[in-house]
């Protein structure tokens, strides 16, 4: 026997899915911008450990000179990036939804056990309702991150215009450095992402596109007839 079971509604699907290219185009458009100053790198004294972007990675992508082109699409995404959010976060506030989204006292403690469960050093997955603790803390943190990128994003775009924006953000420079580290944060939480959704499976992909899962009931044992011993 199967059983359906009703996980995600049709708003939050199409806030994610809408979010999705968005993000895309937002990242390779942000690589386009980043092209014609791309200073950010880990060194340690004159050594360089670690390289963001070099140019051989632009030539490889056909990405150089093409700063024009990658803030037209930037600021236009920009404004699409955002509406999608604030109404993403007034439905998940009127609807409820938060309830289930926003950490507990208990999330960190869970996280901590799916982790061990991921890394199969633990057995058993921890109980969860509609989403675990790690679940919880991650899109938490996108959503933060979401904000974050908006605020940097206008102290970088209008530094005159939002001065406050600008001040209150660190500066232009550190603006531009937080930016960019959200930015990184972002490809990280889409690799992780994916990754848990081939380990969770097909059923849990579908959850996210029809909305429902498809679960199997264990079958029903056949009742045993008593015995009688001579």
């Amino acid at each position: 026997m199967k059983r359906i079971i009703h996980k995600h509604p049709l708003a939050i699907r199409w806030f994610h899915w809408i979010n999705f290219p968005i993000l895309f185009v937002m990242i390779w458009s942000g690589l386009l911008i980043y092209w014609a100053y791309h200073p950010y790198k880990i060194q340690v004294g004159d050594t360089v450990l670690f390289e963001f972007f070099p140019n051989s990675f632009f030539l490889a992508l056909k990405l150089r000179r093409r700063l024009a082109e990658g803030m037209a699409w930037h600021f236009v995404f920009m404004w699409i990036f955002t509406i999608n959010g604030l109404l993403y976060v007034l439905y998940t506030f009127f609807s409820g939804e938060w309830r289930l989204l926003l950490p507990n006292r208990h999330s960190f403690r869970e996280a901590w056990q799916v982790l061990l469960h991921d890394l199969y050093i633990r057995k058993t997955a921890p109980p969860q309702l509609k989403y675990n603790g790690a679940q919880r803390i991650a899109y938490t943190a996108i959503l933060l991150m979401g904000f974050g990128s908006l605020l940097t994003g206008l102290a970088i775009y209008k530094p005159t215009q939002f001065s406050w924006v600008t001040w209150l953000t660190g500066g232009y420079q550190t603006a531009r450095v937080w930016h960019f580290a959200l930015t990184i944060g972002y490809v990280l939480f889409f690799v992780i992402h994916i990754l848990q959704v081939i380990r969770a499976g097909w059923n849990n992909f579908q959850a996210m596109v029809t909305g429902f899962e498809v679960e199997k009931e264990p079958a029903e044992k056949a009742p045993t007839e008593p015995t009688v011993s001579a």
